[in-house]
């Protein structure tokens, strides 16, 4: 799984991605920051099933604190993106070709209104209108794809349709209902240019978008956010300040305070006057805010956007361990309304290939392969040789 952080070059994006990848990413109060795309692993939280059994998990990848499993998912932080990209203005296309993987985005906007669409300072910033230019500019980009292959499409159906937009992580399903809702055929393909353009506005408005109302701490932007939810509703909008995420995750790096990124509060243990002055304000904002809002615009993401639930595959279905004793050693993430055989196949090709049943550890209950799964079932696939 991957997710892009977007938005108008100089609104927090940098700062965003190393809060919550704790890469270090260029950070500078200049336009075009960031010019190669930065990559790194963020974590999500989910209830650890260890503690309904008494056991410590034993994590091979991500980790566990206090009960919380942390889920690892890839982040990718892209060039700013200014109004016209899609005709190569600022990085436009390098920006927008950098998005084809990304299964969901978070765009990252300014709600304190200091910068303008093209991240230069000003006095009057709309973040409202950062958000419905970046949908635009997304929308033509696309619409630019499909005119580049139009001669593959035109007269044609729905596979060259898709066949046009592989690498985009646009499904067959995606496709076809974007189409049907605007009835416009997908045999003997002959749209006009405005219906090309409606089709690319359809799919890009069903993409998985958390927007980020950013640099919250700063003042102005308790009335910008109010007026992003009511200009943007029902988008889902997140305010959070990703300057604070970052300076708590490095203050709990040092050893200062001991702090799990998403929580409202956090423990002091070894920060020093000076320090103590700054995390007090840091712990004001918590309280006021119930966190900082960068892990909750991640998992508003994952679990919201993309509806992903959490599942424990084991070869044990009594002490929940793979063959080697390690107590719920993996955790996946997966769409809601997954199946027992989707678990095996995600697991291994063999084990759905040669899937017989399997056991719902919670319940000790035999499940077919059609059996939906829930997020935090602990589940042993049963298999043939």
């Amino acid at each position: 799984m991957i997710i892009g952080v977007v938005g108008a070059p100089n609104k927090g994006k940098s700062t965003f991605f190393s809060a919550v990848t704790m890469v270090d990413a260029a950070i500078a109060n200049y336009p075009f920051t960031t010019i190669e795309p930065n990559r790194g692993i963020a974590l999500v939280r989910s209830p650890c099933p260890h503690t309904k059994i008494g056991k410590q998990c034993t994590p091979k990848v991500g980790s566990c604190a206090n009960g919380t499993r942390l889920i690892p998912i890839q982040f990718i932080d892209v060039a700013g993106l200014v109004p016209g990209a899609h005709e190569g203005r600022g990085l436009g296309n390098k920006f927008l070709d950098d998005l084809r993987a990304a299964d969901a985005f978070i765009q990252v906007v300014d709600a304190s209104g200091r910068t303008d669409l093209e991240g230069n300072p000003s006095t009057d910033g709309d973040p409202a209108e950062e958000v419905r230019f970046l949908y635009e500019e997304l929308c033509f980009w696309m619409d630019g794809i499909l005119s580049r292959n139009w001669n593959k499409i035109h007269g044609k159906g729905a596979a060259e349709l898709a066949d046009a937009l592989t690498g985009l992580n646009i499904s067959r399903f995606e496709i076809e209902h974007a189409a049907s809702e605007l009835s416009l055929p997908l045999t003997h393909i002959d749209w006009s240019d405005t219906q090309r353009l409606s089709f690319a506005r359809k799919i890009f408005a069903k993409k998985p978008f958390v927007i980020v109302a950013n640099k919250m701490d700063l003042d102005g932007s308790k009335e910008n956010f109010e007026h992003m939810q009511e200009a943007l509703s029902p988008k889902k909008v997140v305010p959070c300040s990703s300057a604070i995420e970052l300076a708590l995750r490095k203050a709990a790096k040092s050893g200062a305070i001991s702090y799990l990124p998403g929580d409202p509060t956090f423990q002091l243990l070894s920060a020093n006057d000076k320090q103590r002055e700054v995390l007090s304000y840091m712990a004001e904002f918590l309280k006021l805010n119930n966190g900082t809002g960068v892990q909750q615009a991640v998992e508003a993401a994952v679990y919201g956007e993309l509806g992903m639930i959490v599942v424990y595959p084991v070869e044990d279905e009594h002490h929940w361990c793979d063959n080697y004793g390690n107590v719920l050693p993996h955790a996946y993430l997966m769409p809601k309304g997954s199946t027992a055989h989707d678990l095996a196949a995600k697991v291994h090709t063999d084990l759905a290939k040669n899937f017989i049943s399997a056991i719902d550890c919670k319940t000790k209950m035999h499940v077919g392969k059609t059996h939906a799964l829930n997020n935090g079932d602990v589940i042993k696939i049963v298999a043939g040789r």
